[in-house]
């Protein structure tokens, strides 16, 4: 498979994560998912909906035992969604990283809001975000830690 189809996303488990643009805070979580993902030009409507459909079942959050065996909706926990064109970021050559296999903003703002409608609908319940291509400060509690990288590389 070419690496031109690969949606990345990274999640944390979260006690609580904020985002925020021009000191005005645009969306924030307690307990949940703080969500970044980074689209390229090919991703597909199965992709958006295979990460939406992995992400609010992945089981990441403790039962009562201790172990990682309850999913978002388990724990009716939240998620916050930001957009990160660098996950993208290629540092094969040099040392300036080159973003050429993101998705150019025309595009990924659509997969962006694509994205977001089907993991709302997954989820259940609003998902609040960032705003794309604006200059973002996130921040974040994270849980455990707990921190995973996935990709639709490998979802057949």
């Amino acid at each position: 498979m070419s690496y031109l189809r690969i949606m990345k996303v990274v999640i944390q488990r979260v006690k609580h994560a904020e985002v925020e643009v021009a000191g005005q805070k645009t969306g924030s979580i307690e307990d949940g998912l703080l969500v970044l993902a980074g689209f390229v030009l090919t991703d597909t409507q199965e992709d958006l909906s295979w990460m939406a459909k992995k992400l609010v079942g992945l089981r990441i959050f403790n039962d009562d035992d201790g172990i990682m065996n309850r999913s978002i909706h388990d724990v009716q926990g939240d998620i916050l969604l930001v957009s990160q064109f660098t996950l993208h970021a290629s540092t094969k050559k040099g040392n300036r990283p080159s973003y050429l296999k993101a998705a150019k903003p025309e595009v990924a703002i659509i997969l962006y809001q694509q994205f977001h409608q089907i993991l709302e609908i997954e989820l259940g319940k609003t998902v609040p975000t960032g705003i794309f291509g604006a200059d973002m400060k996130v921040s974040l509690l994270n849980d455990g830690p707990v921190t995973i990288l996935i990709d639709t590389e490998n979802k057949e």
